[in-house]
């Protein structure tokens, strides 16, 4: 495998990357200890370089859907490369991604491809603005939408384990107080009262960055109703549950059509890809057409379609009722296990994701998510990865059990949380 440790390679990393690590939470920051340097990884595993086999429900925080490597996204990402890796011109492969994505998702016309799921919020809300001549954002604290700085307030993911972040204020060192002063942060699963200086309201449909929180009754669709009303645009962040809660996103399982929507990592197979899209009549609004300009050098890229059109074939029917089925396999196994060990964890399903909270109530809003036992959740997530299943290193990540992810594998799971569970009360009581 590899002479060095984990440790040993995380000593090398710090030395020419800052912390160690090319996006935080893979620092194992809030958790402790050195993180795992993946050296191979196969269906629902991953192995690191001290050789060790792990049960991987991190799946690259969701881009991989249908098990690390496999083959038919392999063959294809093979058969794009010897074909060239850049071209810095159009190619079929995109027009077929495009296709793809605007038959399946409700309300997008036309589609833009970018190169990741932060390059796809920042451009649809360059749109909507231009679109509306507004300049107003409205966001919902706790939602995650990529590290552009407008978006950078009351942000979920590991952002929130920053110090700052109120609503217009910045959550990051660096950003400038002008960056989201036209950004209006309001709590989740709550619909506002609009007026017209909004440009658009920005929303994970289900969200995923604060743990799991499912939308509430009637806020997508109050949100839909709001919009319209003041002639804003609502933009869905499926960036997590585009082509993964459903072929059509959570737009297809609420049937709330917003009018913009921003995806990545399903569509990509892996490989570093976003897209944003929606009506002809806004998207026409996008140089070379219209005045608002975007681009990119590596746009369309032909690895990256090739491999995102292979893992969409394979999601048919039958792949999202297996999704669904393993999700709730997982949640209610994880559910039974916290019961009888008494651990004061929550795990919860929406949208074929898992959360677990640490808590004895699942978060509703970003408010009670913040109340996660973090230590509890440390404990929790380090006894899984010594008995051999890899959690995210973060206690406001979601699990991404997908199709590689078997009935034995994710019984596997649960009997790891049963002695994990056990563990981690265990510890916080002899503290």
């Amino acid at each position: 495998m590899n002479d060095a440790s984990n440790v040993d390679w995380f000593e090398r990393a710090a030395r020419v990357i800052p912390g160690g690590v090319n996006s935080p939470v893979r620092a194992f920051g809030s958790v402790g200890g050195t993180p795992y340097f993946v050296a191979s990884a196969d269906g629902p595993y991953v192995t690191d370089v001290e050789g060790r086999r792990l049960v991987d429900l991190v799946q690259s925080y969701g881009a991989i859907i249908a098990g690390h490597a496999h083959p038919a996204i392999v063959d294809a990402v093979v058969e794009a490369a010897h074909g060239g890796t850049s071209y810095g011109a159009p190619t079929t492969r995109e027009v077929r991604l495009a296709e793809s994505i605007a038959a399946a998702m409700p309300g997008v016309d036309q589609v833009r491809l970018v190169s990741s799921g932060t390059e796809a919020t920042m451009s649809a809300i360059r749109l909507a603005r231009g679109y509306t001549g507004r300049d107003r954002l409205v966001k919902f604290a706790g939602n995650y939408h990529g590290h552009s700085d407008s978006l950078l307030a009351e942000a979920g993911s590991s952002v929130a384990q920053l110090a700052g972040g109120g609503g217009g204020v910045p959550g990051s060192a660096g950003v400038p107080m002008g960056a989201v002063e036209a950004t209006t942060v309001l709590p989740y699963n709550c619909v506002p009262s609009l007026n017209d200086t909004v440009a658009a309201v920005i929303v994970e449909p289900v969200a995923a960055n604060m743990g799991l929180v499912p939308p509430a009754e009637g806020f997508l669709e109050g949100l839909a109703v709001e919009c319209a009303r003041v002639g804003a645009l609502l933009i869905f962040d499926e960036v997590i549950t585009g082509f993964r809660a459903a072929r059509g996103g959570a737009a297809a399982l609420t049937g709330v059509t917003p009018d913009l929507v921003t995806l990545g990592k399903v569509i990509g197979g892996g490989l570093p890809v976003g897209a944003f899209g929606g009506r002809a009549e806004i998207m026409a609004r996008l140089a070379p057409l219209g005045p608002v300009y975007q681009a990119g050098t590596l746009s369309g890229n032909p690895l990256a379609t090739a491999a995102g059109l292979a893992a969409l074939e394979l999601l048919d029917e039958a792949a999202y009722a297996q999704l669904g089925r393993t999700a709730r396999r997982l949640a209610d196994g994880l559910s039974e296990v916290f019961d009888a060990t008494g651990a004061p964890l929550v795990a919860t399903t929406a949208g074929n994701l898992v959360g677990i909270f640490a808590g004895r109530r699942a978060p509703r809003d970003f408010t009670e998510a913040k109340t996660t036992d973090e230590a509890l959740y440390a404990r929790f997530f380090h006894a899984m990865l010594d008995g051999g299943v890899a959690l995210a290193p973060g206690a406001y990540e979601v699990a991404f059990p997908g199709l590689a992810h078997t009935d034995a594998v994710i019984d596997e799971v649960v009997t790891v949380a049963r002695s994990a569970a056990a563990r981690a009360v265990e510890q916080r009581v002899v503290r």
